[in-house]
């Protein structure tokens, strides 16, 4: 706790004055964390930022897929985490169109999914190995989706095959292993589309990003109803609590009127694919730290970004 604080004393420090850290130390953490509250406060941030694929504090590779227009794309970031084209491979996708939804209707789902797993042995089928994909992710869970086994591989060894999969992702065998040598799996991210769509406008981020901070300043300071007013009606969380459970586990929680620590970073905020424009994929590094309870490790949520700029949380893990 110690650490911490000294640590965000010398932040401010480079920041701002001697002023504001007098007043961080007798009692004004409450409102400087009160500011980050705001769209405008971020909007600043968000000035020459590459955003079309998302807002990136932690930088991924990306492998986009068109399945449309067939295509896996490869995108890596440099230091400024820019995005820029590094290959783009002729990919087939599943026999039938649209999100997969069940085990054997033939369909690449559409999503947001981490490599799991490279398989350096494969039935020649799938040529010389495979990338194992985390389908079905938390979204597809909670809506019920089913089937596994998507991954991104290559074609025949020998011989011919159909132009399409069962769901998979194939490319040429070269071509995989090129994407073998130019990834690192557990830091790269595949999004599934089923065409390219038009990028976010910032004032969507600057907004998800203060709606991602009025939830942990309630959550901060035990604010129960402004924070369960953040989570949707239909939320169910990963283990398969719904809302109403959730509301009553988190009010015996807050009960305790503890004093919490709560630190994000590493957040990146990812617009889902599909057909809803308002879904984004947010993960980031928390550090929670209570009387009674610490943890530190990897979230995720998915939010909708409300018409009126408010965020509104589905799930979360």
């Amino acid at each position: 706790m110690v650490k911490i604080l000294f640590v965000s004393v010398l932040t401010f420090s480079a920041l701002f004055s001697s002023e504001v850290i007098t007043l961080y130390k007798s009692g004004g953490k409450k409102l400087l964390d009160s500011q980050m509250n705001s769209p405008t406060y971020w909007s600043g941030s968000l000035f020459n930022k590459d955003l079309r694929f998302g807002y990136f504090e932690r930088a991924f590779s990306l492998l986009t897929c068109n399945k449309e227009k067939g295509l896996l794309e490869l995108y890596t970031p440099d230091a400024q985490k820019r995005f820029s084209l590094k290959k783009r491979y002729s990919a087939f996708t599943g026999k039938n169109a649209g999100d997969k939804r069940v085990e054997g209707d033939l369909k690449t789902p559409v999503g947001i999914y981490t490599l799991t797993e490279k398989k350096r042995r494969v039935d020649p089928f799938y040529g010389p190995m495979a990338f194992v994909t985390s389908y079905p992710n938390l979204y597809d869970r909670i809506r019920g989706k089913n089937g596994d086994g998507i991954w991104v591989h290559g074609v025949p060894l020998s011989g011919s095959r159909d132009p399409f999969t069962k769901g998979c992702i194939a490319i040429d065998n070269n071509d995989l292993i090129q994407l073998d040598q130019s990834i690192n799996p557990s830091n790269t991210l595949l999004i599934i589309d089923s065409t390219l769509k038009q990028g976010v406008n910032a004032s969507a981020y600057s907004a998800i990003l203060a709606g991602l901070y009025q939830w942990k300043y309630a959550w901060t300071y035990n604010d129960i109803e402004s924070y369960i007013s953040m989570y949707d009606p239909s939320f169910k969380r990963f283990d398969g609590m719904n809302l109403t459970q959730f509301k009553a586990y988190k009010e015996r929680i807050f009960a305790k009127d503890e004093t919490k620590t709560i630190a994000l970073n590493r957040l990146n905020i990812i617009p889902y694919p599909g057909e809803k424009r308002n879904l984004f994929w947010v993960t980031f590094n928390q550090l929670y730290i209570s009387d009674s309870h610490r943890f530190e490790g990897e979230k995720s949520l998915l939010v909708r970004l409300n018409t009126n700029q408010s965020i509104s949380i589905l799930t979360e893990e």
